[in-house]
């Protein structure tokens, strides 16, 4: 249940409207909260202070937070338009659930609210005097908070948006579905037997990305109707009509499931157009290759942009190898049988495109080698075997795309390893 809601929350972090709409409702709020202290006990306590300068300082944070609500965002709408054309668009779900920019976007919004809805009150004389007070105290500690936000969102929006601050978000967001694979290296199921599985395959009529398989529903119905459930399509996969993403194997010989049965246990599989960073590990490793091929373009000519992409690669096949080392998590979901990532195409989805685009950069190509050969000293035997077969590729597209012998007996001798 916790990934469920953990996938739900990550889709409503990028709506920009939402962080918006809850902070205008808690400013509402906050604006019939002073009234409270006109309550019999408490306004005997609260000093006098001038309605009228209460209201000039909501006349002055109301002219103001408006204006800065709309420079924010068309700082926040150009810093979006620098990430998809800087590095790639699927990295833009990524900048736009940035946490800093959506809270001060809400913080100016929601100030702006408070200060009309309190301004309105005020001079329709809703507050006694106890009740300004706490109006203005309010006001001043908003007024704070603006400044605070204010400033940590100018020291962050400098950085949205630029290359590196992408990379890294696109690195946190792999590394993260790294991790949470290695917890659960089969969704929290059983490893996929090696023969082909014998039952009623299932389909879905969409053309588009499977993002995220329910395990916990699949489980329930498993249970419910006596089968198992073979998954065939794991998170990241292009599904069409003509290719099964289950298939289901009946326990109970005599039971058979109907059309709605099988509408239930496909309904487990959750489509969309588009990929997602948390059930598919493989998605974040594609990102970070389109970003290194784009800075490897003969229009943009940036091969230090490339060698940073394959250190962050280094760095996240070490935090694999590493994981996979550990003892294997207990099994949750008994009667769902599901493949797992294999090595080579996580490497197939990370270097392939470097060493294609960055065949001729003699720099990019003995970087690589050098990463091939770090991850092959790791000491996990799938992981070498892949980076040996990549190496080899690698090398021999060097051999056919640069013209120079020194440079292809400098990538021969990277790759001697």
């Amino acid at each position: 249940m916790n990934e469920n809601w953990l996938f739900h929350w990550n889709r409503i972090r990028e709506k920009l409207w939402v962080k918006p709409l809850l902070m205008c409702l808690l400013s509402i709020a906050a604006a019939f909260l002073a009234t409270v202290a006109d309550q019999p006990g408490i306004r005997e306590w609260m000093p006098k202070v001038s309605k009228e300068s209460v209201e000039t300082l909501l006349e002055l944070v109301a002219s103001t937070m408006l204006v800065i609500a709309m420079f924010s965002v068309g700082s926040m709408v150009a810093a979006y338009a620098s990430a998809s054309s800087s590095a790639t668009p699927r990295s833009f779900p990524l900048v736009l659930a940035d946490d800093t920019s959506q809270n001060a976007l809400s913080t100016f919004i929601g100030v702006f609210i408070f200060s009309v809805v309190a301004l309105i009150a005020l001079k329709n004389d809703f507050y006694e005097q106890a009740g300004v007070f706490a109006l203005f105290t309010l006001t001043i500690l908003v007024f704070a908070i603006v400044i605070l936000a204010f400033i940590r969102w100018v020291d962050s929006i400098a950085r949205l948006g630029r290359l590196g601050n992408t990379i890294d978000k696109v690195e946190k967001a792999t590394a993260s579905a790294f991790e949470q694979r290695l917890h659960m290296p089969y969704l929290g199921g059983q490893m996929a037997l090696s023969s082909t599985p014998q039952g009623v395959s299932i389909f879905r009529e969409s053309i588009a990305y499977l993002q995220r398989v329910d395990m916990v529903r699949l489980q329930l119905l498993a249970e419910k109707f006596d089968l198992k459930v073979h998954v065939q399509s794991v998170p990241g996969t292009f599904c069409t009509p003509n290719r099964a993403i289950a298939t289901v194997e009946y326990l109970n010989k005599a039971e058979k499931l109907g059309d709605e049965g099988l509408q239930a246990l496909g309904n487990c599989f959750v489509l969309a157009d588009n990929r997602t960073f948390d059930q598919d590990p493989r998605f974040g490793l594609v990102v970070l290759c389109e970003i290194a091929s784009r800075a490897l373009s003969p229009a943009v000519n940036d091969p230090g942009t490339a060698i940073d992409v394959i250190g962050t690669l280094v760095r996240l096949f070490h935090q694999w190898a590493d994981g996979k080392q550990r003892k294997m998590p207990e099994v949750q979901y008994d009667r769902i049988y599901v493949p797992g990532l294999v090595e080579q195409d996580l490497f197939d989805d990370a270097f392939t495109g470097i060493a294609r685009d960055g065949a001729g950069a003699i720099e990019v190509a003995v970087r690589l080698q050098k990463a091939f050969e770090s991850l092959s000293a790791i000491g996990f035997k799938p992981l070498a075997k892949a980076a040996r077969v990549h190496s080899q590729l690698a090398l021999a597209r060097s051999e056919l795309a640069m013209a120079l012998p020194q440079d292809i007996d400098a990538v021969r001798s990277a790759a001697k390893f």
